[in-house]
């Protein structure tokens, strides 16, 4: 029998590495080596990344309703507190909605959350 190398799973994983690398400046996108390593440092990145927009958006969410509670005379904090005593229990995200695209309906919940302040 033939003796068989590995030389056409070795090209393929290299030629994998690099086509990962496709686009990055210098050596990077050229040499294995420093493919590799520019591969598992954008692996971390987005590996971070996943959990950084988590966060990102989440204050987003904070900031918008924030704003909007403002212009209805409530702070964020006694309105999340307001929302909490009335038992309302809807997420920051769908909050954020409201405040951004129906501003009525926003303002509803302001006046059921204050309500619940004065209890």
């Amino acid at each position: 029998m033939a003796r068989v190398k590995g030389a056409l799973m070795t090209r393929k994983r290299r030629n994998k590495v690099l086509k990962l690398a496709k686009g990055y400046f210098g050596s990077k996108s050229k040499l294995f080596k420093t493919a590799k390593q520019a591969v598992m440092k954008s692996y971390q990145y987005a590996y971070i990344g996943r959990k950084h927009k988590k966060r990102d958006f989440r204050r987003l969410w904070i900031t918008r309703i924030s704003a909007a509670a403002k212009l209805s005379g409530m702070n964020y904090s006694t309105f999340m507190n307001g929302l909490k005593k009335a038992q309302i229990d809807i997420n920051r995200k769908m909050l954020a909605e409201l405040a951004v695209n129906d501003a009525t309906s926003f303002a509803g919940l302001v006046e059921q959350s204050k309500a619940a302040l004065n209890k």
